[in-house]
């Protein structure tokens, strides 16, 4: 994994969500030019937040060619689009509905259904858009994750391993705070990206930053991300790697 893995640490939490959005951008471009499309699975949270603003903006806003870029979902929760725990709704408002992006290439999770009625539609969603006929994980272009101070990333928690049928790609889970039931791409669908970048930011997060890179025993839903044919890039803030031993790069 170290091979396929690199770390950023950042002076803060403004200049990580440009790198992130620099990311964003450089790998839109790079991907279209290759294959005429960018696929793209983003998270919700409070750190990618200000990613998201900035990609409304200039020079983002012109740089990427929305006409040709899809979005998807890691994870949801089970709620209304106008209720503040939607991941997608608080995308809507903070640049979805700002950039020439055409509605049909946004893939939100559905959320008003019954859970395993919602993460069936997105995995057939999920088939349908990248023509799969058989069990092949789809592959997306680029996966933005976050990690939670207890070590979950998307939807995945800890304790919940049994949970997680590795026959499925879209999954239910309940969990987290809030502790309401969500619908989540599943390992599978992560470890096979071509390229899954982190955001992680805050001083809260440094313990579990530490735990995860220092501590092998123990088992975390972050560290079993270990793409398949892809990479890893962590961009941690200086206040989240401020644990970390030994500084492997700094911007």
């Amino acid at each position: 994994m170290k091979q396929n893995r690199q770390i950023i640490i950042i002076a803060d939490a403004d200049l990580l969500a440009r790198k992130g959005a620099e990311i964003f951008s450089r790998t839109a471009k790079e991907t279209i030019a290759q294959q005429d499309r960018f696929i793209v699975a983003i998270s919700g949270g409070s750190t990618p937040r200000a990613m998201h603003r900035l990609l409304s903006q200039e020079p983002y806003l012109s740089d990427i060619a929305w006409q040709k870029t899809y979005i998807f979902w890691v994870d949801d929760r089970m709620v209304a689009v106008d209720h503040p725990d939607s991941n997608f709704g608080t995308a809507q408002k903070d640049f979805l509905d700002k950039i020439p992006i055409p509605s049909d290439q946004v893939y939100p999770i559905p959320t008003l259904t019954h859970p395993d009625e919602g993460a069936a539609l997105y995995e057939m969603t999920l088939k349908t858009f990248f023509q799969r006929v058989d069990d092949d994980a789809p592959i997306f272009d680029l996966i933005f994750l976050g990690i939670g101070k207890d070590g979950h990333i998307a939807s995945l928690f800890p304790n919940h391993a049994s949970r997680y049928p590795g026959e499925s790609w879209v999954i239910t889970v309940k969990g987290g705070d809030p502790d309401v039931v969500r619908i989540t791409l599943a390992y599978s669908v992560l470890n096979n990206a071509r390229h899954i970048c982190f955001l992680v930011s805050g001083r809260q997060k440094a313990p579990i930053i530490k735990t995860l890179f220092e501590n092998r025993r123990v088992q975390l839903p972050a560290g079993r991300i270990k793409p398949i044919h892809g990479k890893v890039t962590w961009l941690l803030d200086r206040e989240a790697a401020s644990l970390l031993s030994d500084t492997v790069s700094e911007e």
